[in-house]
């Protein structure tokens, strides 16, 4: 049996997700070396890739959703909200966040290698600082937005 290059890759985050305990990495190496051990990696990882990012976002936003599909959220607590000043940061985070994630899709398509940097950053902070990987999208967004900062600031010079 010939391990490859991107077996011991996954080996190697497990035993990070190991060290820093944390559940969500060794759970995903583990579903992906078994799609890999059964030769299912083929017809599974590029589904995965193009549609995991949404079915994610989905799952998120359904838990998010529960109290409202509850009742435990209503119209009334939705009234109530506004009047906080913590409410109007989040109002104005939620948008940010959604925004700077737009210039993170032409970033992750235009430079396949900024992702790599990307997903190992975001492993690295949810292995050793008990993280959420929210996916490489703000991630990029953010990126986006700093090397834009960087280069008018170079340009000053």
């Amino acid at each position: 049996m010939v391990i490859s290059q991107s077996t011991i890759f996954l080996l190697i985050l497990f035993l990070l997700g190991l060290i820093g305990k944390n559940q969500s990495i060794m759970i995903a190496v583990y579903v992906l070396a078994g799609l890999k051990l059964f030769k299912l990696d083929e017809k599974v990882f590029p589904f995965f890739e193009s549609k995991g990012m949404s079915i994610g976002v989905t799952i998120i936003t359904i838990s998010v959703l529960i109290p409202i599909a509850t009742g435990e959220i209503g119209f009334k607590e939705l009234a109530g909200s506004v009047k906080s000043y913590y409410a109007w940061i989040c109002l104005g985070a939620g948008m940010f966040v959604a925004f700077v994630a737009r210039d993170g899709l032409s970033l992750l398509a235009s430079d396949p290698q900024l992702t790599t940097a990307l997903i190992i950053g975001t492993i690295l902070a949810v292995v050793f600082f008990n993280g959420v990987a929210v996916g490489p999208l703000i991630g990029a967004g953010i990126a986006y937005m700093a090397m834009r900062l960087v280069d008018g600031i170079v340009k000053l010079f």
